[in-house]
C-alpha cells in the first residue's frame, strides 16, 4: 500500500516537472520566435553600399511612421519593375548583388529591407505587421510605376509575403524561389510541440496563391534540405492556367538566382 502511494507521489512529481518543463519551453518559443525565424542584423545610417550600377536609396514611412529601407536598382532602358522580398537572413550588403541579374534584362529591381534588417528601423512583431509594411511599400512603388509593368518576386520567407501582396493587387507577374506550402506547417516540423494557434508568423501561402490572378513562376531546387521540394509540387496543384513550375535540378536552398537554369526562363519571363 505504501509502495502504491509512493509510486503515485512520484509519477505527479513527474508529471509536473514535465509539465512545467513544457510551459517553460512553449513561453520561450513564444518570446523569442521573432528572432527565431528572422536573423536580421542592421547597418549604420552612412553606410555606403559598394555596387558598381546605378541605384538609389529609397526611405519610405510605414503605416505606423517607421521608416523602411529599399534599395531600387535601375536598367538603363527600363521595361518596369520587379519588387523583390527577400528571405529570412541577409541585409542589402548582400542582396544587392542580384541586382545584376535582374538589371542586365532590362528591368529595374527594388529590394526591401524588413523593419529592422540594414538602415530599416522597428522590430518584427508579427504578420500583420509585416504585410503592412509590405503593401505600404508596394503602393509607393505603384506611384512611380504603373501595375502592369511590375513583377513580384519573393524567395524563401519572401515568397509568402510575395504571395499575399499579389493575390491582393494586380501585377504583371508573381515569381516564387524556394516556396513554403504553408510556413504554419513549415514551422510545425522545426518545433511540433509548439502551438499553432500561439504562432505570430502563419503565412499560408497556399490560401493565397488561387487567389492571385496573374501568371505565376515557381521555381524550386530539388536538392532544397530547408524547405523540401514538395511544398512547390502542391503549391502547383492549386493552380490552373496561370502556373509554371520549373524544378530546379541539384540546386539546394541558398544560389536560385544564381542557377543558369533560372536565369534563362527569367529571360523568358521578363522579355
Amino acid at each position: 500500500m505504501e509502495m502504491i502511494k509512493t509510486l503515485k507521489f512520484l509519477t505527479i512529481v513527474l508529471l509536473v516537472f514535465f509539465v512545467v518543463v513544457y510551459v517553460i519551453t512553449v513561453s520561450y518559443v513564444y518570446f523569442n520566435q521573432t528572432g527565431m525565424i528572422f536573423q536580421s542584423s542592421s547597418l549604420p545610417k552612412n553606410y555606403q553600399f559598394e555596387y558598381h550600377s546605378k541605384f538609389e536609396e529609397c526611405n519610405i514611412k510605414s503605416f505606423d511612421g517607421v521608416n523602411l529601407h529599399g534599395l531600387l536598382f535601375k536598367a538603363e532602358h527600363s521595361k518596369g519593375l520587379v519588387f523583390y522580398l527577400h528571405g529570412n537572413a541577409g541585409t542589402l550588403e548582400t542582396w544587392g548583388s542580384i541586382s545584376k541579374i535582374y538589371t542586365s534584362l532590362g528591368y529595374d529591381i527594388f529590394i526591401l529591407d524588413y523593419r529592422s534588417f540594414g538602415k530599416s528601423e522597428g522590430e518584427i512583431e508579427n504578420e500583420e505587421q509585416l504585410n503592412k509594411d509590405v503593401a505600404t511599400v508596394y503602393k509607393t512603388m505603384k506611384q512611380r510605376y504603373s501595375e502592369d509593368k511590375i513583377t513580384i518576386a519573393g524567395y524563401s520567407i519572401g515568397s509568402g509575403l510575395a504571395t499575399i501582396l499579389a493575390s491582393e493587387n494586380n501585377p504583371k507577374a508573381l515569381i516564387l524561389q524556394s516556396p513554403y506550402f504553408s510556413f504554419t506547417e513549415l514551422s510545425s516540423r522545426k518545433v511540433p510541440f509548439f502551438p499553432n494557434f500561439m504562432k505570430k508568423f502563419r503565412l499560408d501561402t497556399f490560401m493565397y496563391l488561387p487567389k492571385v490572378k496573374a501568371p505565376v513562376y515557381i521555381f524550386h531546387g530539388t536538392d532544397d534540405q530547408l524547405i523540401s521540394f514538395d511544398n512547390s509540387v502542391r503549391l502547383k496543384k492549386l493552380l490552373k492556367s496561370n502556373a509554371n513550375f520549373y524544378p530546379l535540378q541539384n540546386q539546394g536552398h541558398i544560389g536560385v538566382n544564381e542557377n543558369d537554369d533560372f536565369q534563362n526562363q527569367l529571360k523568358i519571363i521578363l522579355q
